[in-house]
């Protein structure tokens, strides 16, 4: 192709402006001005009936008038005649209203008054029934005085009879002289307020070149190509929200890890994601660095920076694959746990099994072995039966071991149950272990020493209680335990004491929860831990456990 040949020197060749500047300018001016003419039409088309209906209400109201003159009587006691009293009075009204005529006629309809005193006699030539039936009219006609603005009354005398009907008129021609006359006056109000529009205009348009720098459109729309495609291109998902807490942006990897759609822009984040912690965490209620939430089965890391406009920039990360590998890792250092509190204990029974079988005593050796391995199945099946995921149910089991050594019975409450959906086992794991030594320590020594623990999922939240049968928390020190460096106890020599319990309502408080100390049933401590949004959704309906009812 040949290449478009360039325009002549000395001939400038003339094209929409490129600057913002210039097109907004010239845009508002249009604007303006298609405005102003079309606020003009809308004024005028309506002058028109607004004319004419003045002009009806002020001919109908001189009728009013004349009719309550004596002009009744002498309608009654006299002729139709040019000189006659009737026509005197109409003509005098006439000339002091400025009306076009003032005509009074009788019940047959004769005129008894009119301009021109050839038509005194005469029937009128519009027809006056509604007027003589005692109703009031108003109307634009024509009669022998050409087109005018009407208005018609019944004339009454002393009794209230009807006797005749007053007629007037208003000059048509008027009417239209004065709608005529408004229109200079209302173009020269148009022509202002143009004026007043194109120095907004113009205002406007300085304050657009500055905030774009003078920019073209062109310019612009590439800093916004180059935009998007910076942020669906990254791999970490990312939401704009406008001061309100709407969406305003939204890029491909944040539609992906919340489950949108790209048709959510404008619309409020709670409505969009519902109530939540999800919500709560984007929208800046809940407040913090690195924060866990969960959207779908998904686990997600969220942060908050707030925008000078009132608005905020989230970021989320997807740290699910990173959770699952984390779980696996966490099971196997939890069986290890496990087997190593056994392993004391272990050695113990194998040392009095001995002794039974050096004795001789068969019978005992046996008994004692079925009890033992009884026991020991009875419990690892009933923390499975209830506890489905099994860093926290292998937890459980070396925690049922430890406790038997020091005489205190861990009991799994019969309303137990956990499916394995956790979000952070590691987290709930570090928190029922807290709670379990804590209430261990609590109940040893004590008469028929026992734990019990009850986990509960209700919905997405996981409720985790766990009391004993110790001496119990005063009231007034049911918040002190919580506090970092606080407790009962004395300082150990390799290390110290009040870490525990505020480990877990740190732990509680980040996922959005809390823990809270109360007095057990029948005496002792109860710790409360509440954790929302601590499960994933439930994808597919959870098995039925063996012994539940269906």
């Amino acid at each position: 192709m040949s290449p478009e040949p360039t325009p002549p020197a000395g001939r400038r060749r003339f094209g929409w402006p490129q600057r913002v500047f210039s097109q907004v300018l010239l845009m508002q001016l249009a604007i303006a001005t298609g405005v102003t003419v079309l606020a003009t039409g809308l004024f005028l088309a309506p002058l028109s009936e607004q004319l004419d209906d003045q002009a009806m209400r002020r001919a109908l109201a001189i009728a009013e008038t004349t009719a309550s003159t004596e002009v009744a009587g002498d309608l009654t006691g006299t002729e139709p005649t040019a000189t006659g009293p009737v026509q005197a009075e109409a003509e005098r009204i006439r000339r002091a209203t400025g009306a076009e005529y003032v005509v009074i006629m009788d019940r047959t309809g004769v005129r008894w008054s009119h301009t021109s005193p050839a038509q005194i006699g005469r029937v009128v030539s519009t027809d006056p029934s509604e007027a003589l039936a005692g109703r009031d009219v108003m109307e634009i006609d024509s009669g022998t005085l050409g087109r005018s603005a009407r208005g018609k009354v019944p004339l009454r005398d002393d009794s209230g009879a009807i006797v005749g009907a007053v007629s007037v008129g208003i000059e048509y021609d008027s009417v239209r002289a004065r709608l005529l006359a408004a229109i200079p006056g209302l173009l020269a109000y148009a022509g202002g307020a143009l004026a007043v529009g194109a120095v907004a205009a113009y205002l406007i348009s300085r304050r657009l070149q500055r905030q774009t720098h003078d920019l073209a459109f062109s310019d612009i729309s590439a800093l916004l190509a180059e935009r998007e495609a910076m942020l669906h291109g990254i791999r970490e998902g990312v939401v704009a929200l406008d001061a309100a807490g709407r969406v305003r942006l939204l890029n491909d990897e944040a539609e992906r890890l919340l489950g949108l759609g790209s048709d959510v822009r404008g619309l409020p984040l709670t409505e969009v994601l519902g109530e939540g912690r999800t919500a709560d965490v984007l929208t800046g209620r809940i407040t913090g660095e690195d924060l866990v939430t969960v959207r779908g089965h998904r686990v997600l890391i969220a942060n908050r920076m707030p925008t000078d406009d009132g608005g905020a920039v989230a970021t989320l990360r997807d740290r699910t694959e990173l959770e699952q590998l984390g779980r696996e890792l966490d099971s196997t250092r939890g069986l290890i746990d496990a087997l190593r509190a056994q392993d004391h204990e272990h050695a113990n029974r194998m040392h009095t099994l001995l002794g039974l079988l050096e004795l001789e005593m068969h019978e005992e050796a046996v008994e004692f072995v079925t009890e033992v391995v009884g026991v020991h199945r009875a419990t690892a099946e009933q923390v499975t039966e209830k506890i489905h995921d099994p860093l926290l149910a292998s937890l459980l089991v070396g925690k049922a071991t430890v406790a038997a050594e020091r005489g205190v019975s861990l009991r799994i409450a019969p309303d137990t149950l956990l499916p394995d959906r956790l979000v952070d086992p590691r987290g709930i794991v570090t928190v029922v272990g807290n709670l379990v030594d804590n209430a261990m320590d609590a109940a040893a020594g004590s008469k028929d020493a026992r734990v019990e623990v009850r986990l509960r999922a209700e919905g997405r939240t996981a409720v985790l209680r766990i009391s004993d049968s110790g001496p119990g928390v005063p009231p007034e020190q049911r918040e002190q335990i919580f506090t970092e460096g606080w407790s009962t106890k004395e300082l150990p020599a390799h290390g110290k004491r009040g870490i525990g319990l505020a480990l877990v309502r740190r732990l509680a408080e980040r996922q959005g929860g809390s823990a809270r100390a109360g007095e057990a049933t029948g005496g002792g401590a109860e710790f409360t831990v509440v954790l929302p949004e601590a499960l994933t959704e439930l994808a597919d309906p959870e098995p039925a456990v063996a012994g539940e009812a269906p």
